[in-house]
């Protein structure tokens, strides 16, 4: 079935503590991935971005913060569940699994502890569409989505690989009429927002979610001129579903930060190497939870990192020298990361490091394969990258000055638009 507000009466809908009314127009949340709050206004300073202009003057203009970590697949988690990481279980892109005691990838619909909006409403009747860059995140996004007629999930990465059985929908670059993009490229990003137009036209789903890849942000700052081209692209996408009368919200997963000195050299603690030097090579263990198959971007450096500490060993002084070392935020112990971040406690390390605005994290710089930077280290992960966009193209019944994250992206759509 397929019901709309008009045809029957549909009780909101809850979803992890949260109740969602049914929408009185498609939805379309947008995760521009990395970008912080500059490279909208940079965009709309050259002029090249009047949706996001139109948005500021008449819509809902404001800032929220992201889940730190501040990285995809917890953001992303977040907002389609519209609850933290301590509810939905996703804390990284990559984390220690506890129960096999293996390094993996957090990309298994398995590590997730929370149904999603997307679940809910599609029992309740919904069409669903989540499209993605990347596909290390799709199987996430459509975990308990019935593909098929109400059900459409799938990457722009592999777009030419889906099928009606496994993601509802085939035949995708024929009908975006666009060829698959490279996966480092501004383009993959561009593939989903121009599948997202033309499933809006033929289809018209209650709900539509589209993520796209930070490949950009990685390498530009703000309002510079490929950053500019790029959130043009994004603006002209996004003008035509507003015109197609959808409601609109444009957020982030996190934002995006300079980590490099005055010559463009990288600035790295390896937090692997200071351990070992302390404890003894191998006693410690450190885990990257921005690390992913995608080095071309960040070389697997962030800041944000988690470690494990042999039995015995005397957490409080080695949280006491970490953050003695220049370029350290925070330190914290598992029980005061996950109260303080929001995280699920058994999936953190004994204890949590976060760096300052200019710095990362790694291991040992042997272990990290820095051939593929051919622009100067941008990364994110940390506090310092948790202010993100929140935007919508339409008024809100929301006071000002009321504090908001990213993961009220559904909840800002669906209950105070206005």
């Amino acid at each position: 079935m397929n019901g709309r507000k008009d045809d029957r009466d549909i009780p909101d809908i809850e979803v992890n503590g949260r109740a969602y009314a049914w929408p009185d127009r498609p939805v379309v949340v947008l995760c521009i991935d990395g970008s912080e709050p500059g490279y909208i206004e940079g965009a709309i300073e050259a002029g090249v971005a009047p949706f996001f202009a139109k948005v500021i003057a008449e819509g809902t203009a404001r800032r929220a913060d992201c889940v730190v970590p501040s990285f995809t697949n917890p953001n992303n988690l977040s907002i389609i569940t519209g609850a933290p990481p301590s509810v939905h279980g996703i804390c990284g892109n990559y984390f220690l699994d506890p129960d096999t005691g293996g390094e993996v990838m957090m990309n298994e619909p398995r590590f997730l502890r929370a149904p999603t909006i997307f679940q809910a409403f599609q029992k309740a009747g919904a069409t669903i569409v989540a499209i993605t860059a990347k596909d290390k995140l799709r199987r996430l996004l459509g975990h308990g989505v019935e593909m098929g007629p109400h059900g459409i999930g799938f990457s722009s990465e592999l777009a030419d690989q889906a099928t009606m059985a496994e993601h509802g929908i085939d035949g995708v670059p024929e009908m975006v009429g666009l060829d698959v993009p490279d996966v480092y490229s501004a383009e993959l990003s561009g593939f989903v927002l121009a599948a997202g137009v033309k499933i809006m036209e033929s289809r018209r789903p209650e709900i539509m979610y589209l993520s796209t890849t930070d490949y950009i942000q990685h390498k530009h700052a703000p309002d510079t001129p490929v950053a500019n081209d790029f959130y043009g692209m994004l603006d002209g996408y996004l003008s035509q579903l507003d015109a197609m009368g959808c409601t609109i919200v444009a957020t982030a997963d996190h934002g995006m930060n300079a980590k490099h000195d005055d010559a463009g050299k990288p600035r790295v603690i390896y937090l692997q190497s200071l351990l070992d030097d302390w404890l003894g090579p191998d006693q410690a263990r450190v885990i990257l939870p921005i690390t992913d198959p995608y080095v071309v971007h960040h070389g697997a450096l962030g800041s944000y990192a988690t470690a494990y500490l042999p039995e015995g060993a005397d957490a409080a002084a080695l949280a006491g020298s970490l953050r003695g070392i220049p370029g350290i935020e925070l330190v914290l112990d598992r029980a005061a990361a996950a109260e303080r971040f929001e995280l699920p406690p058994d999936r953190l390390g004994d204890l949590v490091i976060v760096s300052i605005k200019d710095h990362v994290l790694g291991t040992a710089a042997k272990r990290h394969d820095l051939s593929g930077l051919t622009d100067p280290l941008r990364s994110h992960g940390g506090i310092s990258e948790q202010r993100v966009p929140l935007l919508m193209n339409r008024a809100t019944d929301l006071v000002e000055g009321h504090a908001l994250r990213n993961f009220d992206a559904f909840d800002l759509a669906l209950n105070h638009a206005v």
